[in-house]
């Protein structure tokens, strides 16, 4: 099984002194990064949509191997809500292009209050092109249902497991051939970091769940004072992901 394990997003100033060394410039905390973990989620394409030539620029500084994971706009999943799919998915796509060989699976993060629409979502999921690995994570607990599930599995996509505090807030359901793990906060201190017995326990569930030839993606986005540093460091030790 291979378990890619990075953070959300590179770019927070606090990691300066925890991941990258005080003298590094900020202009090359990616070629850093990539040193150090074999992908990370770009939470900051859910902000403002990159440029294609940003995309490119971001392929060209990193090594061959490396994954990035795209956080889809806000747009599509908290202002359009699913609906009208058709024209946001194809721009995310258009401007992830460039990616090529980086490109890793898209999240579809969806507001706490938005209520369970399998219709919507089965219509968002069909305009994403073949073999774009898509995770889908619901915060409104009425999506945890069996028809959602069959959605998810019908069109290919996993359902993304999701932690706060330590503890699962998402049904531990596997709906695809590949996996996609957030980590949010933990229960230790200094605070938001996770104890090992959380990791632990999230490594079994994940060895427990998917076949050895398949991928499994985590990202932890408790970001502050380089928490997220040191627990995906610590995570990819306890699953043996790939080496960067």
């Amino acid at each position: 099984m291979a378990v890619f394990v990075g953070t959300s997003g590179w770019q927070y100033r606090d990691w300066s002194g925890v991941l990258y060394p005080p003298d590094r410039p900020q202009r090359l905390w990616l070629e850093e990064y990539t040193r150090h973990f074999p992908t990370v989620e770009l939470n900051n394409a859910f902000y403002r949509l990159p440029s294609p030539e940003t995309f490119t620029r971001w392929r060209a500084r990193t090594p061959p191997g490396f994954v990035m994971a795209v956080k889809a706009s806000r747009f599509l999943t908290h202002v359009k809500r699913l609906r009208d799919p058709a024209e946001p998915v194809q721009r995310l796509m258009e401007h992830a292009a460039p990616l090529g060989d980086r490109l890793g699976p898209v999240l579809l993060q969806l507001p706490p209050t938005l209520r369970a629409d399998p219709a919507a979502l089965d219509a968002c999921l069909a305009c994403f092109p073949v073999g774009v690995r898509v995770a889908v994570e619901p915060r409104h607990e009425s999506w945890w249902t069996a028809e959602v599930r069959s959605v998810l599995v019908g069109r290919g996509a996993a359902l993304c497991w999701a932690d706060r505090r330590s503890r699962p807030v998402t049904p531990l359901w596997r709906t695809a051939d590949w996996g996609y793990v957030r980590f949010h906060e933990g229960r230790s201190r200094p605070a938001p970091r996770y104890g090992r017995a959380a990791l632990r326990s999230w490594a079994d569930r994940i060895a427990d769940t998917w076949p050895p030839d398949a991928d499994v993606f985590a990202y932890f986005n408790n970001d502050a004072g380089g928490a997220a540093v040191a627990d995906a460091r610590s995570f990819g030790r306890l699953t043996a992901g790939p080496p960067p």
